[in-house]
């Protein structure tokens, strides 16, 4: 799966600023769900990710979540083989000594959930 050109709509405070930039076109039930998701006190920040143009920032963290969902997708087809018949990742969860990522790829998005555990 290849992030494509992207459009980022992240809500972050993990350095203390928050930033916010979103989509131009959200449909009323995401922006529901990313506002619950972000209501959180666990959730540091989250990344949505879209078809579309994104400045630089964006392009850095696409990237990086797309190498990962990439990576472990071919993990996957090496070790199935011919038993893949298509599979894909639905879901990833990622936990490091002092955060967890969850990333969800879709066909429309991709949205990376960064998460403090210990909260």
């Amino acid at each position: 799966m290849a992030v494509q050109t992207i459009t980022a709509t992240t809500s972050t405070n993990i350095t203390g600023a928050t930033h916010n930039s979103t989509l131009s076109i959200m449909p009323p039930e995401l922006e529901q769900t990313l506002a619950l998701l972000s209501s959180h006190r666990s959730v540091l920040g989250y990344l949505l990710l879209s078809r579309g143009d994104h400045g630089e920032q964006g392009k850095k963290y696409a990237s990086v979540i797309g190498k990962m969902v990439e990576s472990v997708q071919a993990g996957l087809e090496e070790v199935s083989g011919s038993e893949n018949d298509g599979d894909q990742i639905r879901f990833m969860r990622i936990r490091t000594k002092r955060h967890e990522i969850m990333i969800s790829p879709d066909e429309r998005y991709l949205l990376a959930v960064l998460h403090d555990p210990a909260s």
